[in-house]
């Protein structure tokens, strides 16, 4: 099936969902470091980027009628920093918003579906009517604003649109959900909005993919059965405490003999992490893993202490000027903190470990903090395929009962 990617950054969305069968004609982005990223691996011949056909620049620039496939999917991650609990909080006033050219690309391309990824704070209550305004935007993405027309004012005709009950013109059946990336599988707490749309005339009925992991899972497998620990060779005696704000919830455990979890438990940076060594030792230094090498100057904040080894890492984030004071840490064995290392952060975003990544440190790590985990991509990816391959089916039944008739 085939797919345009905005926004491509290190390529994270685009890898994923091409693992559930999308193969984009166009990747859009327009970061030099990140499409040095994917331009390196692509010359190496890695698999998942291998085919890409990559544009470098602004995707307000490219010009979407040279794409002459019909496309089943447009995805992409519109900048977040409008909309970040760390940005300024400027949405619509914000230059970097790109939902405008992502709507736009939608309705030049008018795919079968769509996927848009964005941080949580695109949803939280002082963005509500942009949000709104978002979404009813990408379901009715042919009625554009006029030049002469406030963004409200363009918001009250889509209103009108969508309460007139009329289902001409393109039009899209567009959810939204917030989805934790840990609840999928990903070693780390990660909290993002996704937007998935299908075309009207699809007549389609889809929702989210059921979660697969939970958190009480990992903490019956910690302190009620023990595996977690054998599996990671750790004694009785090494073992840490229950932390304390959990001790109730682990006695309730016990009290009603719920043993079984019903989901998988989620992932840690230790489960994570496990088969590499440390980035300061003589093994790393002879080691095949690419960019796992330590970055000096962690330091702890009020609120910025660190992920512990055995819970799901903290979320990864970018800052305008590089990694944000107190962020993108690991708590070690003997309790000091240090920096993920590229590589390690890496595996926390699931991106495989021969893929490689172009610029300094800072830059890289940029480019991790804006990814979307691979995992995820594809788990989402994969459901939203499926569905369209049995709309394809669908098509195709009546085109042979059409003939027969």
């Amino acid at each position: 099936m085939k797919s345009v990617e905005l926004f491509a950054g290190a390529g994270g969305l685009g890898m994923g969902l091409g693992l559930s069968g999308f193969e984009p004609e166009t990747v859009i982005e327009w970061d030099k470091w990140a499409c040095d990223t994917l331009r390196e691996n692509k010359s190496r011949g890695y698999p998942l980027v291998k085919d890409w056909n990559i544009f470098e620049g602004d995707a307000r620039q490219f010009d979407f009628s040279s794409i002459a496939s019909e496309i089943d999917l447009v995805s992409g991650g519109p900048p977040c920093q409008p909309f970040s609990l760390g940005g300024k909080h400027k949405a619509f006033r914000d230059r970097r918003d790109m939902f405008p050219i992502a709507v736009e690309a939608v309705r030049k391309l008018a795919p079968r579906a769509f996927i848009f990824e964005n941080v949580k704070g695109i949803s939280r209550t002082s963005f509500a009517n942009y949000f709104q305004y978002i979404m009813l935007q990408l379901s009715y993405p042919g009625i554009v604003r006029n030049k002469d027309e406030d963004w409200l004012g363009h918001l009250a005709r889509l209103e009108r649109r969508k309460t007139s009950g009329r289902e001409d013109g393109l039009a899209y059946n567009v959810i939204a959900r917030l989805l934790n990336a840990a609840n999928y599988g990903v070693p780390q707490n990660r909290e993002r909005v996704f937007i998935v749309g299908f075309r009207s005339d699809l007549n389609q009925e889809w929702s989210f993919p059921e979660e697969t992991h939970s958190f009480d899972s990992l903490l019956k497998e910690q302190w009620l059965s023990g595996d977690y620990w054998e599996r990671h060779e750790i004694s009785r005696k090494q073992r840490p405490e229950i932390p304390a704000r959990y001790a109730k919830r682990v006695r309730k455990f016990k009290q009603t003999n719920l043993f079984t979890p019903p989901l998988k438990p989620w992932k840690t940076v230790r489960d994570a992490l496990h088969d590499l060594p440390y980035p300061l030792s003589k093994e790393a230094n002879n080691h095949f893993y690419h960019d796992h090498i330590f970055q000096a100057g962690a330091r702890v904040y009020p609120g910025h202490t660190g992920s512990p080894m055995d819970f799901p890492a903290k979320t990864l984030k970018a800052g305008d000027h590089g990694v944000p004071g107190g962020e993108n840490m690991m708590v070690d064995l003997d309790g000091s903190v240090r920096y993920f290392t590229i590589r390690e952060s890496a595996r926390l975003q699931t991106f495989p470990d021969g893929y490689k990544f172009h610029g300094s440190w800072t830059e890289t790590m940029r480019q991790l903090g804006n990814a979307v985990p691979l995992v995820l991509a594809r788990i989402v990816g994969a459901s939203v395929a499926g569905q369209l391959l049995k709309a394809k089916e669908s098509e195709m039944r009546r085109k042979i009962s059409n003939i027969a008739v």
